[in-house]
């Protein structure tokens, strides 16, 4: 069997899929259940040994790869439609999987966890067109039940409320204009983005083309790696890509102030990593009067003399500290939430308040509640997404978990990426990512994770704004 389109696999988690459920059972214009029984089988079979299935039975023995079962849907109009399957695993049988085809094109691997008996659970949203639609489900990993698929209306979200006001009342006019111009393209385009200039060298030598954001790192300014003798021209480099036209964004792979382990796969210089540094940030919060806070102070008033002299510069600047907090990974986050949360308000506070530094546009990068610092200290919200290599799906679940985060009132990035999603399905998705931000080597050059002609067409794209067009605007330049 051969599909035109990559298969695009991913894999969620029993509680985010029924979370999702939950949201989009709410009644909607158009529900329907396709019972499983009556769909066109292929290799499998009817049966009714298992009690409590809807219909007539269910649809059993999905044993080899192939073997499948196609639903005849028919919709009323061409739009977003969630779909889900109620089926049954044997808790025994553990974790199974199936892919979904659509329309004999859009093709995606599901993970269907184990159940101790027949239920609902949502595994997406589809675009469907008006009138036919075939979908089917393909065994894969099957050896599962199932008894019927549920198509309804994917919500649609009513107008846009998204503010341009910053969080700083004292943000300056260049800041403010970046604001406004990226509230201003949010339903119509997405910002092309890449980490790191000599990548930008290697995307215009292939592409003939530049990003419109350029991602750089505030790591090396980090005092526990300037101590050590590193050196950093971060800065300057970010004021010639302004120069050049171009958008600013800064990271920080903020290497702890003390504390680093400095052994073989712990070395100093992943001091932002939480294997590699026993400094404790909730011990360092709760105690103001302490070496380490005053150290973290230090680190901070580090950055915001980077912050100044970008602003004389009169670059405005994307900053998204403690990224990836939730992961644990890194140091700001190994103690949970409220540490987290925190430390972030001191940053926002100290570089705000105390430096009067007014040329940031602040960022949470973390689509959960539980991490959330608050709607007062953050202009934009990110989610950084690393699927499989070709996997270029438009990322609609995540997206839809960060727009009720901010109630559908900030704009929403993809800050870190591997594989770039597709610009024609976020265009039919209807899923407004402000910029992509493709992270560095592998992801960007390895013709896997994105190859080469996705690249191109994700560069040429129509919806996709790079460098050349983005001077079009004149965004520094106007009044």
């Amino acid at each position: 069997m051969k599909f035109k389109l990559n298969v695009i696999i991913f894999s969620l988690t029993l509680a985010l899929i029924v979370g999702l459920a939950i949201n989009i059972l709410r009644s909607t214009e158009y529900n329907k259940v396709f019972e499983a029984e009556e769909a066109k089988l292929s290799g499998v079979e009817v049966d009714n040994k298992i009690k409590n299935y809807s219909g007539e039975g269910y649809v059993t023995k999905f044993n080899k790869s192939d073997d499948n079962i196609v639903f005849d849907v028919n919709v009323p109009r061409k739009g977003i439609y969630n779909i889900s399957i109620r089926y049954y695993i044997p808790k025994i049988s553990g974790e199974k999987y199936t892919l979904i085809n659509v329309n004999g094109g859009y093709l995606r691997k599901f993970a269907l966890p184990a159940l101790n008996t027949f239920q609902e659970i949502s595994v997406g949203n589809f675009s469907l067109k008006k009138g036919e639609n075939n979908i089917m489900l393909i065994s894969e990993w099957g050896f599962y039940n199932i008894d019927y698929i549920r198509v309804q209306d994917f919500p649609v979200k009513g107008k846009s409320t998204i503010n341009d006001e910053l969080v700083n009342k004292k943000a300056n006019n260049e800041t403010k204009k970046l604001m406004k111009f990226l509230v201003s393209i949010q339903k119509s385009h997405i910002l092309s983005g890449q980490q790191g200039l000599k990548e930008v060298e290697w995307i215009d030598e292939h592409l003939g083309k530049k990003p419109a954001v350029v991602g750089f790192d505030f790591r090396d300014y980090s005092l526990s790696r300037v101590r050590r003798g590193v050196k950093s021209n971060e800065t300057e480099e970010a004021i010639k890509w302004h120069q050049e036209g171009g958008i600013v964004s800064f990271s920080w792979h903020w290497n702890a102030p003390k504390d680093l382990i400095d052994e073989p796969g712990k070395e100093w210089s992943e001091g932002f990593r939480t294997k590699a540094t026993t400094f404790d940030i909730q011990y360092a919060l709760s105690h103001p009067t302490s070496e380490d806070y005053k150290l973290l102070l230090k680190d901070i008033d580090a950055i915001a003399l980077q912050l100044t002299k970008l602003q004389q510069a009169n670059v405005p600047v994307l900053f998204r500290p403690l990224h990836e907090a939730e992961g644990g990974w890194f140091w700001w986050g190994a103690k949970g939430p409220e540490p987290a949360k925190e430390l972030y308000r001191l940053i926002y506070d100290r570089i705000t308040n105390y430096h009067k530094i007014n040329n940031v546009i602040w960022i949470w990068n973390s689509s959960s509640k539980e991490w959330y610092p608050g709607n007062k200290y953050v202009d934009i919200v990110s989610y950084d997404s690393y699927p499989d290599a070709g996997d270029y799906r438009p990322l609609i679940e995540k997206y839809a978990e960060l727009t009720s985060l901010v109630h559908d009132k900030k704009l929403i990035a993809l800050s870190e990426n591997g594989p770039i999603p597709d610009p024609n399905l976020l265009k039919e998705y209807q899923v407004n990512w402000s910029w992509f931000l493709t992270w560095q080597e592998k992801f960007l050059k390895d013709g896997k994770t994105n190859s080469l002609e996705h690249l191109s067409n994700v560069y040429n794209n129509d919806y996709v704004i790079t460098l050349d067009k983005l001077q079009k605007y004149k965004l520094y330049n106007s009044k």
